[in-house]
């Protein structure tokens, strides 16, 4: 099976640029600890996002909401502690960036400091714009989280597809636009439709990572626990399943118990 791994210099947020330049697709996915984030790096991925998604996958939340900064850290450190090659991104959590720049500086900047992450991602547009300029001018790179924004689900009150109407596309295209001149080093569009999303990721020079965006943005990131099929809840279009890793580790579980109960673990070569 052929890799990408043949270049094992550090990701950063220029080569990502590059790659788009070159026409090269940015391959993403989550991790929230140590075991998996190894595995990803090692097999090549060019970055990790330390999603809020952990507040589903990691805590059983049924939205990214509950989860504190706190716990970001704590995921997140494990994530950097895996990783040698990947751009770890981290995701700020529901609170730490609305409409405060003091207080959102202080957060990412706890954040870097004490996981050694690479960058910060950031929900929000123009209603946010002072935070973020806040965060970059520090020295901070960021990327922005458009389209649907999961940490506003009690405001759209549904997870379908956002910018279908003129007027939230239009909005969308401008809060893109903006959040490059600020200073983003890229954008994740989340769940907008193909068309759109393609627009945007040729008027901007940033790269565009997508998640049920199509295919013409310069890059794909999915949920780990979905993609590895380890959760069999979720079924969004967008999702491709890639392994079936909750019936491999059910069945090697049930295996387990079995070989408990009937003795037959350990046996004699297993012990000292």
């Amino acid at each position: 099976m052929s890799t990408y791994t043949e270049d094992k210099r550090k990701v950063t947020t220029h080569r990502l640029w590059e790659m788009k330049q070159r026409g090269e697709k940015i391959s993403m996915l989550t991790a929230y600890d140590f075991s998996m984030a190894k595995i990803l790096d090692e097999a090549g991925i060019d970055s990790i996002l330390v999603g809020d998604s952990a507040s589903n996958t990691m805590l059983g939340n049924q939205t990214t909401l509950p989860i504190t900064l706190d716990q970001m850290i704590y995921h997140a450190r494990s994530v950097v502690n895996a990783t040698q090659r990947a751009l770890v991104i981290v995701d700020m959590p529901f609170g730490t960036c609305s409409g405060n720049p003091l207080k959102s500086l202080d957060a990412a900047i706890r954040i870097m400091q004490e996981t050694g992450a690479d960058a910060l991602k950031i929900e929000g547009g123009k209603e946010i714009r002072e935070d973020v300029k806040k965060i970059i001018d520090a020295g901070i790179p960021v990327m922005s989280h458009l389209g649907l924004m999961p940490q506003s689900i009690n405001k759209y009150g549904t997870y379908t597809v956002r910018a279908k109407e003129e007027e939230e596309a239009r909005k969308l295209v401008d809060d893109c636009l903006l959040m490059e001149e600020l200073g983003a080093f890229g954008i994740l569009l989340e769940k907008i439709p193909a068309a759109l999303a393609a627009e945007i990721s040729a008027k901007v020079k940033i790269p565009v990572i997508g998640i049920g965006a199509g295919m013409e943005v310069d890059g794909q990131v999915l949920v780990v626990h979905d993609m590895m099929g380890m959760n069999k809840n979720f079924s969004p279009r967008f999702l491709r399943r890639y392994a079936d890793l909750h019936t491999i580790m059910t069945e090697a579980t049930q295996n387990y118990i079995h070989d408990v109960k009937d003795r037959k673990f350990p046996e004699k070569s297993e012990c000292y």
